[in-house]
Order: C-alpha cells, then sequence, then structure tokens
C-alpha cells in the first residue's frame, strides 16, 4: 500500500441534476455524520494508503476547508480551472511516472463503500493487463440498472499516461481506452462483490446511504445505540433530546443538537443531522436531514433529502424530492433590499461628486469650465471600452480569426463598422435622449457574465461570443439608462449578425442547403433546356460535371444578406411591417440568388475549359449576386411603396359665406 497512489475525482457543482448538487458539491454531501470525500479518505487511511491527491475543477478551496484529515495522510489537492476529463486528471495529479512498482488507484470522491483494495490490486497484478476497469455487481431490482455499471474506479500503472495527450481533455472510457485498444495493450474487467454507492444526484445518494446504514454493523463511539422497546438499529448521539411518544423503527441515526418532539414517527433508513427540529405529529421515512434542518407540525417527509438550514412547512407532504435550503426562497427579497442600498449609496455619491465638482469648478480656467462635463464622459467611455476590451480580448481574438477563416461569416466582419456608422447616422436624435444611468445595468452585466462562464465552463464558443453583445447592453443601460437603450436596441440586435453560428445549428442547416441548392439548380437547367443528370449533390450537364460542394450551399449568400438587409431596415424610413418583411424576404432572395450563381455556373462550364476560368468565373458568380441581391431589395421597396399609398397633407380648404 505505501507504493500506491490514490487520485479522488471530485469534479466541481453539477448545474441541472438537482437544487442541491448545483449548490454543494457532492463531495461534500455528509455521509452520515462527515463530508463523502473526508469519510473516503479515512477509508484510505485505514486499508494503509498514505497519499491521496484530491482532484477537483474550481472547488479546491472549498473542498480544502471543509475537510479534516489524519496527519499520517499525505493529501494533495489540484485545480483545474478548465475540465479536462478523467484522465487528464491523472496526467495532472501524478508527478512521479518513473516508480517501477507504483500503482495508481483512481476513484471518484462521491462513493459510500471503499471495496478492499488489496483484492483489488492482486486482481490487477494476476490479470497481467495495462487497466483494470472495476463494476458494480449486477442488480437486478424493479427496473434495474444497467448490467455491468461501471463504478467509477480504475488500477494502473503510471505507463498509461504515455496513451494520455499532454494538454488538453481527454476521457478513461472514450479517450484513453480506446487508444490503449488500438495500440494492443490489455484492458481487465473486474466486478466487485458489493455496490461501492456511487451517487451524483439525490435519489442514488438516498439509496446508497439507506444501504450503508442497513449494513453498517457499528459507528463511531459517539453514537451510541438507544436503549428502547422495539427501537433495534437506533443510533443516537449523547445530547438529542427525544420525546418519550415518539415512535423510531431502525436503522436510524440521530446526530448531536437534535430534538424530536412529541407523536413524531421516523421509520429508518433515515438520518437526522445535527441541530434539527422534527416538530409534534409528524412523519420522517426513508430520508435524510441535514443539519439545522426543521421539520414543521403535522408533516410527512418520505424518501426526501433536505439541506442544510432548509424548512419544510407545518401541514406540508413531502414526497420525493429534494428540499433546498431556504437561501433561494430569500433571493427576491434580499435582490430587492440590494437595490435599494444601491440606489442610495448612487445618490449619496452623486452629492458627493457634485459638491466636489463645484469647488474644482472655480478654480479651473473658462475654456475648461465650459467643456469639464464632456471631459469626464469621455474619459469614462474610454475608461469603461478598455476594461471591456481587455477582458474580451482573446474572445475577439478568436471572432476575428472566424472571420478570416470562413467564407460563410466573412461579412461579420463589416457588422461593427456598420453599427457604428448607423449610430452616426441617428446622432441627433441620440444627443437629445435624456441621460439616466440605471442600477439594473449592474444585474444585467452580471446575468452576461454568467453566459459567458457558462461557455467557458460546458466549452460553448457561442455563449462565450453572444455574452460580448449582452455585455454591451448591459453597459448601455448602466451607464445611459433605459430610454437610450430602447434607441439604440436594433443596433444591438444587429451586432448579433457579426457572431458566427453555434457550430449545432450549422451542421443541421448545411446539409438541406446544400441539397436545396443542387435541386432548384437542376431544375433551373432543365427549364431552360439543358439535359441534366443529378447523382447526389453532382449535376451532369452534357459532357461536363459540376459538384455542389459544402462551400456553394447558400449559407454564406444567407449571412451576408442578412447583413445587407439589417442595414437597409435600419437606414431607410418605413413602417416596422415593411421593415420585418423586409427582414423576412432576405432569406427566400439569397437562397435564389444562389440558385441563379450554381446555374450560371454550371451553363459557363460547358463552354468554358480550364482550371483557371472555372476558378474566375465561379468567384465572380459569388460577387455578382450581392448587387443583384441589393437590387432585389430596392425593387421590393419600390412595390411596397407602390402598393400602400399613404395619404398626403393637404391643406384645409376654407369657404367663406360668399362662396356659400
Amino acid at each position: 500500500m505505501a507504493n500506491v497512489q490514490a487520485v479522488v475525482l471530485a469534479g466541481c457543482r453539477d448545474f441541472g441534476r438537482c437544487p442541491i448538487a448545483s449548490r454543494l458539491p457532492a463531495a461534500l454531501w455528509p455521509i452520515v455524520d462527515r463530508p463523502a470525500l473526508e469519510h473516503l479518505l479515512a477509508a484510505f487511511l485505514d486499508q494503509g494508503v498514505q497519499h491521496v491527491t484530491v482532484c477537483s475543477c474550481d472547488e479546491g478551496s472549498l473542498l480544502q476547508q471543509s475537510i479534516q484529515t489524519d496527519n499520517r495522510l499525505k493529501v494533495e489537492y489540484t485545480y483545474e480551472p478548465l475540465p479536462v476529463g478523467t484522465a487528464g486528471c491523472i496526467r495532472d495529479a501524478v508527478h512521479d511516472q518513473d516508480g517501477k512498482d507504483m500503482l495508481l488507484l483512481v476513484c471518484p470522491a462521491n462513493i459510500v463503500h471503499l471495496p478492499k483494495l488489496d483484492v483489488l490490486i492482486d486482481t490487477h497484478i494476476q490479470s497481467g493487463s495495462d487497466l483494470t476497469v472495476v463494476f458494480n455487481p449486477v442488480e437486478i431490482e424493479g427496473f434495474a440498472k444497467p448490467i455491468g455499471e461501471a463504478a467509477g474506479i480504475y488500477v494502473c500503472s503510471p505507463d498509461i499516461l504515455a496513451y494520455v495527450p499532454h494538454q488538453g481533455y481527454c476521457d478513461v472510457k472514450e479517450g484513453l481506452i480506446p487508444e490503449m485498444l488500438r495500440l494492443g495493450k490489455t484492458v481487465n474487467a473486474a466486478t466487485l462483490p458489493m455496490h461501492v454507492g456511487n451517487y451524483r444526484g439525490w435519489r442514488e445518494y438516498l439509496r446508497a446511504i439507506s444501504n450503508y446504514l442497513k449494513d453498517s454493523p457499528q459507528f463511531g463511539a459517539e453514537l451510541r445505540l438507544y436503549d428502547k422497546k422495539d427501537s433495534h438499529l437506533l443510533w443516537v448521539s449523547a445530547d438529542v433530546q427525544i420525546d418519550p411518544s415518539a415512535k423510531m423503527f431502525g436503522p436510524c441515526i440521530i446526530l448531536n443538537g437534535a430534538r424530536i418532539c412529541e407523536d413524531v414517527v421516523i421509520i429508518g433508513p433515515t438520518v437526522v443531522g445535527r441541530n434539527v427540529c422534527v416538530e409534534k405529529r409528524s412523519v420522517v421515512a426513508n430520508s435524510i436531514v441535514w443539519d439545522g434542518a426543521q421539520v414543521g407540525r403535522n408533516c410527512e417527509v418520505q424518501r426526501c433529502i433536505v439541506d442544510y438550514g432548509a424548512v419544510v412547512r407545518s401541514k406540508t407532504v413531502v414526497r420525493e424530492k429534494s428540499i433546498p435550503s431556504r437561501a433561494e426562497g430569500m433571493f427576491r427579497g434580499f435582490l430587492d433590499g440590494g437595490l435599494r442600498v444601491v440606489e442610495t449609496k448612487v445618490d449619496r455619491l452623486k452629492l458627493v461628486l457634485q459638491s466636489g465638482l463645484a469647488r474644482i469648478d472655480k478654480r479651473l480656467p473658462g475654456w475648461i469650465q465650459l467643456n469639464k462635463a464632456q471631459y469626464i464622459s469621455w474619459f469614462g467611455v474610454i475608461l469603461v471600452l478598455s476594461a471591456f476590451i481587455w477582458s474580451y480580448w482573446p474572445n475577439l481574438v478568436r471572432l476575428w480569426n472566424a472571420w478570416q477563416r470562413s467564407d460563410e461569416y466573412s461579412s461579420g466582419l463589416l457588422v461593427p463598422f456598420l453599427a457604428v456608422y448607423v449610430l452616426w447616422s441617428r446622432r441627433g436624435d441620440i444627443t437629445q435622449c435624456p441621460i439616466s444611468p440605471s442600477v439594473w445595468g449592474v444585474f444585467a452585466f452580471i446575468g452576461a457574465q454568467a453566459v459567458r462562464l457558462f461557455g467557458l465552463y460546458f466549452l460553448y464558443d457561442s455563449a462565450e461570443r453572444l455574452s460580448i453583445v449582452l455585455s454591451i447592453a448591459a453597459l448601455v443601460l448602466l451607464l445611459f439608462g433605459w430610454k437610450l437603450l430602447r434607441r439604440v436596441s436594433t443596433v444591438l440586435l444587429f451586432l448579433c449578425l457579426m457572431l458566427p453560428w453555434p457550430n449545432r445549428i450549422q451542421a443541421e442547416v448545411m446539409v438541406p442547403l446544400q441539397r436545396w441548392a443542387t435541386s432548384s439548380a437542376v431544375f433551373c437547367l432543365e427549364v431552360v433546356g439543358y439535359g441534366v443528370v443529378q447523382e447526389g449533390n453532382i449535376i451532369h450537364i452534357g459532357e461536363s460535371s459540376v459538384a455542389v460542394a459544402e462551400a456553394c450551399n447558400g449559407l454564406r449568400m444567407v449571412t451576408a444578406f442578412f447583413v445587407i438587409s439589417g442595414l437597409v431596415v435600419l437606414l431607410v424610413k418605413r413602417r416596422w411591417w415593411e421593415k420585418l418583411i423586409v427582414l423576412a424576404s432576405s432569406l427566400p432572395i439569397a437562397l435564389l440568388c444562389n440558385t441563379i450563381r450554381l446555374t450560371l455556373t454550371a451553363m459557363a462550364f460547358t463552354v468554358v475549359s480550364g482550371e483557371y476560368w472555372e476558378k474566375l468565373f465561379h468567384d465572380f458568380g459569388g460577387y455578382a449576386m450581392m448587387p443583384l441581391a441589393l437590387a432585389a431589395v430596392v425593387a421590393e421597396l419600390w412595390l411596397l411603396t407602390r402598393l400602400i399609398v399613404l395619404p398626403s397633407e393637404q391643406q384645409p380648404i376654407v369657404i367663406t359665406r360668399q362662396e356659400r
């Protein structure tokens, strides 16, 4: 065991699975009276392991502060700012890769039972394999879990790190094992005699703790068997208050400071945490109540997890769910109070600044006094703009590279300059708009950064890019107020056209667009009179063959024409529904122009020959479609003008008495 290094995968908060998991990492969920990670480290020490490395994403400091370890156990913590996968965590956790007799034991932090490690190591050595994957036993009860469910435990030597990339993301099951099998290495599977109690959500956790209470014959010295008739397998702490009328059926554990009131019924397996109060005539069955929670009168709590400090109100029936703490219910009140405090501070800051500027104003020359407010405003704008560019510089560089390497989104390079031109053309209306900074801009900016954090954490570049526009809108709201934000809202929406589409959406539309472009070009060629044969995305016309590649699917035409239509809509003075018609028609016009381009290109390929002329005509046809599309928009506006005649302003006719 002295040559075994344990690598514990603690992960991070699991957003979206349950409210408690998004607040508290699963590694810190309690196993009776201590966090799961601390429980696991104690089990390692009992089995002779001396060196443990705990890998987590961004919760390392929280884990280190929450865990108490024995001095005999050497524990190291590694933090991964970005997800690197299970194999990536092993790579970053192991420092000495040259130990000949060294073995790595990898396991998740969120397990209840640590198996016998000496048996696992003997199984791995006897199999002669490079990697042993440990599975839970097959369980068949009602709707059974999949046979051979992985326990998340691996036994291997540091030699496997040669098959892990030096940087980046790599998973054991999806990356490391396929690479090892491809190179002829051996992977062994071992099945445990007992389920280790993996959990990620509250249902799995409740099931694991229930099995733990049933299988554990005894607990620490601080817990004693409750000496009462018909209350077998009931452990309580010394300072627990239990009313004589309460009925409890084990296995149950009641920890320090808990208070069980009159006529309460507790049915195991159940854990009642420290300083928990269960009021009169309530029933708690097959549940886990964490420290500081309260269960009101006449409540029924079945198969639930009650979070730290949570409150179950009186006469409430709760079944099959996790009950988060009341901090979530207090959020709205906290937000309203915070807004009032911030507004008060802002008003006081305004008074201080005004009085200070008034004193400075008396000492400044006349030509500075006339424009000092403008100077201060411009200085603030430049300061905020510099901070914004500095913060988003990596995202802006990636966005620039996307414009440069992708023909589909090269038109996005023009969008910021066109937006500035539109703002300049509206400078008269914008300067007349009153400026009233809004504190809601702070929360809007926090929301934009939350979108950015989501994209950064889950590797969604589209969410990070969207946060650029959202942050700009939040800063406008913060610095200038709601009225100016409404005035420039259409320009902010126009800025979204500079962002590349998400990869999933692009992959979904590219194949249908390519199919449409091929079929529509074949139809036009047949109408003209050519003999055409279509084979997939290849058009056979005469003795020539034209392949409609992915680059010719029309997506570049669609994105570019959306930019043109958006610019026209922002510049022309028309009614909103006319502008909406122009925007809606941009997609069919773009597809029509792409069809015309492909048709003319196919016809030209029957006449010209040579790679140079074919490439020249192909590229020229793409550029020639932009004026055609713009002409279609102008014709559409002209047609709308002819179809809808607005009443002209005429002078009123005054009829005098003599004319009558």
